[in-house]
């Protein structure tokens, strides 16, 4: 196999389509198709195909475009590891994107097996909204994306959605708030759910999955608190839950680290309300070990007392 095409295709995915990388590479756009026919000639199947005004890789692309990765990465260890002495066989990244309403605390722990490997890779985590980190999947800027809800049906690429587990949803007070509003611990744990009724809520924003399920769920307990505030980010969201400025709801297998993190009280768990986390990967059979041991740790251990 010509190495020099291989590099032409994986920096043509890289960049997003032949024309940004001709720039990249200093080859006319008519070159780069032609070096890339070749590559596809030598491998007997097409690599790429029209995607609206770009490409996109075919199945076999995306099985090349794995090893490619591997191999460039590779390459790159070893002239680090020549410049500096030091072996950078280590060094190699695993990159994840997180959905914005994935709450901090889940994604470290879903995370962190990986980083108890022999051989831990080195993470790059990126936020975004679920769309755009898809994209970037797609085209394999990403190994892997952690969301709070499936890839939709309708995404036009293929992606495959591993489900890491269910929670139920716990709620969580500061001791000011209580005392500001007349409540105790003890008897706001005793009348949970009736409590809320009487409490400020925090509430997530209309993109994380968890809001119509917890409006659901109001409305099915006949509660109708008052809102105080809605965030697109789970993390200041508790921030203000932790200053008492309103009862906030977080996944009940971090109930105990949340109200120890933020000094909070816990008032009662909603095991009829679930929040659900998912692994999405260009595999539908997860092979890479860093990606498998995150899946595996969330199924076994993270979520294994909710799981139905």
């Amino acid at each position: 196999m010509n190495y020099k095409h291989l590099h032409y295709f994986w920096t043509v995915l890289r960049a997003g389509g032949i024309v940004r990388a001709s720039e990249q590479l200093h080859l006319t756009p008519q070159t780069l198709s032609g070096q890339i026919k070749l590559l596809e000639e030598r491998v007997g199947q097409p690599l790429l195909r029209k995607a609206g005004r770009g490409v996109e890789p075919t199945d076999a692309g995306r099985l090349v475009m794995r090893y490619a990765d591997e191999i460039f990465a590779l390459g790159a260890a070893l002239q680090d590891a020549l410049s500096t002495g030091r072996d950078a066989r280590r060094t190699a990244v695993l990159r994840v994107g997180i959905a914005d309403p994935v709450p901090k605390a889940v994604a470290f722990h879903v995370l962190e097996p990986a980083m108890a490997l022999p051989e831990p890779p080195r993470l790059a985590c990126h936020e975004g909204g679920l769309t755009s980190l898809l994209g970037e999947l797609a085209v394999h800027r990403l190994d892997l994306v952690v969301s709070d809800v499936p890839a939709p049906a309708s995404l036009s690429v293929r992606v495959y959605t591993h489900l890491l587990g269910r929670s139920g949803v716990a709620f969580f007070a500061a001791p000011r708030l209580l005392r500001a509003t007349g409540w105790t611990v003890r008897r706001a744990r005793q009348s949970f759910p009736a409590c809320l009724a009487d409490l400020p809520l925090l509430l997530p924003s209309a993109p994380a999955a968890l809001r119509p399920r917890l409006d659901a769920w109001l409305r099915q307990h006949a509660l109708a608190p008052a809102v105080a505030a809605e965030f697109d980010d789970s993390a200041l969201l508790k921030a203000f839950g932790r200053e008492g400025q309103g009862v906030f709801a977080a996944p009940a297998v971090l109930a105990e680290e949340v109200a120890q993190q933020y000094q909070v009280q816990w008032l009662g768990t909603a095991d009829d309300l679930l929040e659900e986390f998912y692994a999405i990967s260009v595999e539908r059979r997860i092979t890479h070990p860093a990606v498998a041991a995150i899946t595996a740790a969330a199924r076994s251990r993270l979520f294994a007392r909710a799981a139905p």
